[in-house]
């Protein structure tokens, strides 16, 4: 019993809970998410207890993941005053920071933009010298105004973050060694308006994160238990709760993320189509070495561009809370939610569902039959079909290539899938695949990263991977990960033509499993 862990997920139907022993499944639950997210925790934690009966002394890790963050952003609520500082001048002036901000986004931050000398070349040469006064100007600005957050941005900063580093010991010295700085190099990639974005939005959530963080560790201790509490990543892998407080960004899109993960060790494959079916949404993803494949595109978040890491998902408005209007013909998109026990037909409710619909047909064996057995075939025939059709077309259109690839289909909604779908074959339901986000959460690995624009030397292009995997490797190790685990998982080296000096972007990811307490 020492290495018990406790995955949970928070959806926007539902909250899961899987306990596992190693790989084994002892127990789950899943109980309606509540409006304060943090509650429903504390009864996924209490009915996991009441099934199993584990000592909570027995528990080495709890593993979760939360919408906390990512929901904050797009309801524009609970975010904190934030300042842009952009280290650039004489450059990048014609378009400062929050040109493209939604004017409701601007306001929820009560953004302040501030424009300074500096930032680097692709190859590291300064554009301008570095002015502290000039920061402290700022400094003072900032403070006056009662901004309670800042975002440093510097061009070129994943490349040489030198000027980012100097104005946040400035801000330090300024405002105060706690007071909350992002800095761009850590969150984004190269793109300084997408990284700026991404950044500005990771200091906006800086005083949630700490009052996240705090209810998710008091929901955890309540129930006596002390182990380790980690917060699931949107790359699919863990970060502890201190990271957390300073890049709560990262937990965005973490949810499929988590199933895709928990899908690959559910069903064995490690690459395949993952079709993830909630209450709310449906997701679809692929699977690439176990891993979600990430975007290759800007992400737009709330009307904003961004460009740190997510996973490649499309996204629908099918779950097994949506509404069928039967005069419309149509299914979703808008859902009952997590009131789905209360409102469904099946359920003694007065809303007619996908989950009715799948009932009737048979498809599904939950709630009281009896209750939709008035339901035509031809409704039930029509929105059946519109359900397959729905996420058919979603499945071909993120495929890369015709070549065939597995489905697996997870998450409490996909008893709504036929077993055999046109163009995507069988359909595979792994054992315990209504819980396959809670258990991706619990099985999550450590991961490191480097990202970074080096020009190259002729003949330096090895010796550049080389010294970047093992510093992925590190970083990996530093974050917790078992160093005898720890493998490269994806890489690349990608030639930028347009810039001078045999530019290239190096990229490498590493991850292993998560060192537990005994």
């Amino acid at each position: 019993m020492s290495s018990l862990r406790i995955g949970i997920d928070v959806g926007g139907t539902n909250t899961d809970a899987v306990l596992l022993d190693g790989g084994q499944v002892l127990a789950t639950t899943k109980v309606p998410t509540t409006k304060d997210v943090t509650s429903g925790i504390t009864q996924v934690l209490t009915a996991l207890k009441e099934l199993n009966g584990f000592s909570p002394a027995h528990i080495r890790g709890v593993m979760i993941g939360t919408t906390h963050f990512i929901n904050a952003l797009i309801e524009a609520r609970d975010l904190s005053p934030t300042a842009a500082i952009r280290l650039g001048l004489p450059a990048t002036a014609s378009l400062p920071p929050f040109t493209d901000w939604p004017d409701t986004l601007t306001k929820a931050v009560k953004g302040r933009a501030y424009m300074a000398h500096g930032g680097h070349e692709f190859d590291g040469r300064a554009i301008s010298p570095f002015d502290p006064d000039e920061i402290r100007r700022h400094a003072a600005d900032i403070a006056t105004h009662g901004i309670r957050s800042v975002a440093v941005s510097s061009v070129f900063s994943p490349v040489n973050d030198e000027f980012e580093q100097r104005t946040l010991a400035i801000l330090r010295e300024e405002l105060g060694p706690e007071f909350p700085v992002s800095l761009s190099h850590e969150i984004g990639r190269v793109g300084l308006l997408e990284r700026e974005n991404a950044t500005i939005v990771n200091a906006s959530l800086a005083e949630m994160a700490n009052r996240i963080v705090d209810g998710l560790a008091k929901a955890v201790l309540e129930q006596g238990i002390t182990a380790p509490l980690y917060v699931s990543q949107n790359d699919g892998t863990l970060m502890d709760i201190e990271y957390t407080r300073r890049y709560p960004v990262a937990t965005f899109a973490s949810g499929p993320t988590n199933s895709m993960r928990g899908a690959a060790a559910l069903s064995g494959f490690t690459d395949c189509l993952i079709v993830d079916i909630g209450g709310t949404t449906t997701d679809v993803g692929v699977l690439v070495n176990g891993f979600p494949r990430e975007s290759s595109t800007h992400v737009r978040l709330a009307g904003l561009r961004t460009n740190f890491r997510m996973p490649d998902v499309l996204s629908a408005g099918l779950g097994g809370g949506s509404r069928v209007r039967t005069d419309q013909g149509t299914v979703g998109p808008d859902s009952v939610g997590y009131r789905l026990t209360d409102e469904s037909l099946v359920f003694g409710g007065s809303v007619l569902t996908a989950t009715d619909i799948a009932v009737r047909s048979g498809r599904a064996d939950v709630g009281d039959a009896s209750l939709v057995s008035h339901i035509s075939d031809a409704v039930v025939r029509s929105a059946l079909e519109q359900i397959d059709r729905t996420i058919a077309d979603i499945a071909d259109r993120i495929r890369t290539s015709s070549a065939p690839l597995p489905v697996v289909a997870v998450g409490g909604g996909s008893i709504l899938l036929a077993d055999n779908l046109d163009g995507l074959g069988t359909i595979h339901r792994p054992a315990n695949f209504d819980v396959a986000n809670a258990y991706g959460a619990a099985i999550a690995q450590i991961s490191g990263e480097v990202d970074r624009v080096s020009s190259i030397a002729d003949g330096d292009q090895k010796r550049a991977m080389e010294s970047a995997r093992q510093e992925a490797v590190d970083r990996a190790v530093a974050a917790g990960a078992n160093p005898d685990t720890v493998t490269i998982v994806e890489q690349e080296a990608i030639p930028i033509p347009y810039l001078p000096g045999n530019a290239m972007r190096v990229r490498v990811k590493a991850a292993g499993n998560l060192t537990l307490g005994k």
